[in-house]
């Protein structure tokens, strides 16, 4: 859609500022935006005057310094005054693209400057107009001569309250097709100017004393259109006085919210589960590992939380291969020999699967009754867990489907991956009497993250892997070096080992990774023909997938070719090498994961990742990562760093309010001191009584979510 072109003009404060205009009037309401603009607007989040007040700039220009025409210096951003010498609309000949073209001056020289399509200005610049110009200096195509901008922004000095675009610094905001940065600028002037003044201070005196904070009406208003403070480094890095002051509101707010749900605990009724029923003794005495220390200390801190009558929220998280599976099993015993049900929640159909074959196969002996239920289950398997026959329900989010009825849920397990979020998990409570909840992420959790994604949580670490760990020897290799890796292969299998090979599966190419992959296994039994080669993949049946995995587990299968990432339930110790071919298409954490799956048996193992030119900075990042360390909490903070916090916290799913302004890794110190000031104001007033304009801050922040601080 293109824009109409028409600059919004800044509004004089008196026509307006409004004493009856609310900060949640619709935006089409404000004054030069109407439902057209509206639409457009819709698209980067505004929808009320509030949202256009927190629509911060992403960047800062310094355009304050004016410089002579002859002091321009092509390549350069600039900003000069100059005065309009002759005018003209030029029409090209092929598309008929009509182009404004002016001539300006000042007594050092001369300045052409283009707009395209942009006709109506030619009211506007009459000669002997004077004007700001703010743009990017070019030569010029055609005559070679001289010096242009092209569309640079512009200020007819004289007809204007304020300069908005030129001649200070200037607030460059995330635009859409069809507003333009100097539209959305204006519109972001007038709304600041005055509406800025709706904006109440909901922070007690004391904490805004106590950290150093400046008014919340200065901050934001000061963010827009920096007067007082001129530094454009550290606007542009976040670290203003004004900028600490709306990051400190955005972590307050988020982790108030986070410690009102963690106070939930402490005011709601929950189990209290007893020991000595039998299984968990039962179930250790099969086990033919001991239980590592760290296992140990996990299952101790979720035994005294289940013993309670108050409900547990709990994660638990460690590097790959660590064991969570096995501590999550002895959970589920606790409930299930106290006469209540548990379930286990997976974020795919696959890993659900790998789950309950997993589980099941660790359980049989015991005689529960363990249940899959996915989307494609039918009624019947939902009637086994409504009328109770199903002791442990292994599933996706079917589980939390409303027609799903539990006959007595006791504990909830959701497998996380970042994928399950404060609503999954207030579903899932609903399901039972207030169920235990504990939650298990695949890889370790980045201590910034902990504190906010799951900042509601009591953290559990396992920091130990199991005795017999080796340590995996990782290398990057490219495609001209396969017949290096076909060695590596062939080298690993001549000692008895087996071998991983695993293609990308990106669900947009589904068709086409699935044809590489069963390429990839022909090529292979051509490669190797004494030997066996295995292929599994997401479309298979269950049961036929099941059957290669198992071959592969007794030895009969040397080769296992997957299109799917192999993530539970897969403990060969015979496999000592894996290559990972696409590597650079995979997440950092993914790939860990992947590697995590070697290394079990004793043997020296090899991961080998197979990339291929060209990829990105970030997965030249990622490679790089998982060549230097094995270490999962460095892999972790590391994975953060590459994909930012963004990708974290722009899933809507997760259920937290979106960081428009804070950066969790940026921002760390202002978050471990925000943290505590809003646990501390919950700890004090756990319904927030003494503070009702924090608990409206937070009820408009978490968008009605806290249904806690209702009543």
């Amino acid at each position: 859609m293109k824009s109409n072109n028409k600059d919004l003009t800044p509004a004089k404060t008196s026509e307006f500022r409004n004493p009856q205009i609310s900060k949640d009037i619709p935006v089409q309401y404000i004054k030069g935006v109407g439902p057209a603009r509206a639409r457009l607007l819709e698209r980067i989040g505004i929808t009320t005057l509030q949202d256009i007040l927190f629509y911060f700039p992403w960047r800062y220009e310094d355009r304050k310094n004016l410089i002579k025409i002859c002091d321009l210096k092509y390549g350069a951003d600039a900003t000069v005054m100059c005065e309009v010498e002759s005018a003209k609309i030029i029409t090209t000949r092929r598309k008929r693209m009509k182009i404004f073209e002016v001539t300006f001056a000042d007594e050092t020289g001369y300045l052409k400057s283009k707009w395209f399509n942009q006709a109506y200005l030619e009211k506007y610049f009459k000669k002997g107009v004077k004007v700001i110009l703010s743009g990017l200096v070019k030569g010029n195509l055609y005559s070679g001569e001289g010096l242009e901008m092209d569309n640079p922004d512009y200020e007819l000095v004289g007809t204007e309250d304020r300069l908005i675009h030129t001649s200070r610094i200037v607030p460059v905001y995330k635009a859409t097709e069809g507003i333009s940065q100097k539209q959305l600028r204006t519109l972001m002037f007038n709304a600041v100017d005055s509406a800025s003044f709706l904006l109440e201070e909901y922070l007690p005196g004391e904490i805004i004393e106590r950290n150093g904070l400046k008014p919340l009406e200065w901050s934001v208003s000061e963010a827009h259109f920096p007067e007082e403070y001129n530094d454009i480094d550290s606007l542009n890095k976040g670290m203003s006085p004004a900028h600490k002051r709306l990051i400190f509101d955005e972590f307050f707010l988020l982790e108030a919210g986070l410690a009102l749900l963690k106070k939930r605990e402490t005011l709601e009724k929950g189990i209290s589960f007893g020991d000595g029923g039998g299984l968990v003794d039962k179930f250790l005495k099969q086990l033919h590992f001991t239980l590592t220390s760290a296992q140990e200390r996990v299952l101790k801190q979720i035994r005294s939380d289940m013993k309670r009558n108050l409900p547990m929220n709990r994660l638990i998280h460690g590097d790959v291969g660590c064991g969570k599976t096995v501590v999550a099993l002895i959970s589920i015993l606790v409930a299930v020999e106290n006469g209540y049900q548990a379930c286990l929640m997976a974020p795919t159909e696959l890993l659900a699967e790998q789950h309950f074959t997993n589980i099941h196969k660790m359980v049989e002996a015991l005689g529960l009754n363990v249940l899959l239920l996915t989307s494609s289950s039918g009624k019947k398997a939902a009637g086994h867990v409504s009328d109770g026959s199903a002791q442990v329900i292994i599933g996706t989010h079917a589980v939390i489907q409303e027609h799903v009825e539990f006959k007595k849920l006791g504990l909830a397990i959701i497998d996380e991956q970042h994928r399950f979020g404060v609503v999954q998990r207030a579903a899932l409570r609903r399901k039972g009497a207030n169920p235990d909840i504990l939650i298990m992420t695949a890889t370790p959790i980045p201590r910034t993250l902990a504190m906010t994604l799951y900042g509601d949580l009591d953290v559990s670490v396992i920091d130990e892997l199991p005795a017999g760990r080796r340590p995996v020897v990782t290398k990057t290799f490219f495609s001209s070096q396969k017949e290096k890796i076909y060695s590596l292969i062939e080298g690993e299998m001549s000692k008895g080992r087996q071998v991983y090979i695993v293609y990308p599966l990106i669900e947009e190419s589904e068709k086409l990774d699935l044809k590489s992959a069963v390429d990839g296994a022909g090529a292979l039994k051509n490669m190797f023909p004494e030997r066996e080669v295995g292929l599994v993949h997401g479309r298979m049946h269950h049961d036929e997938r099941e059957a290669v995995m198992a071959s592969f587990k007794s030895g009969d299968v040397d080769i296992l070719v997957a299109t799917t990432v192999i993530e539970v339930g897969i403990d060969v110790p015979n496999a000592s090498l894996m290559l990972i071919v696409h590597a650079e298409r995979f997440g950092l954490a993914q790939l860990h994961q992947l590697r995590g799956r070697i290394g079990r048996g004793g043997y020296d193992s090899y991961c080998l990742l197979l990339a291929y030119h060209p990829f990105s900075e970030d997965a030249k990042r990622r490679l790089k990562a998982m060549e230097s360390t094995a270490d999962g909490f460095r892999i972790a903070e590391e994975d953060l760093s590459i994909r930012g916090p963004g990708e974290f916290f722009g899933t809507r799913q997760s259920g937290i309010p979106n960081l428009q302004i804070a950066n969790i890794i940026r921002d760390i110190d202002m978050l471990e001191i925000a943290r505590k000031e809003a646990f501390d104001l919950v700890d004090a007033d756990p319904v927030l009584k003494k503070y009702p304009l924090v608990r409206e801050a937070l009820q408009k922040k978490w968008m009605g979510r806290l249904e806690l601080i209702k009543s």
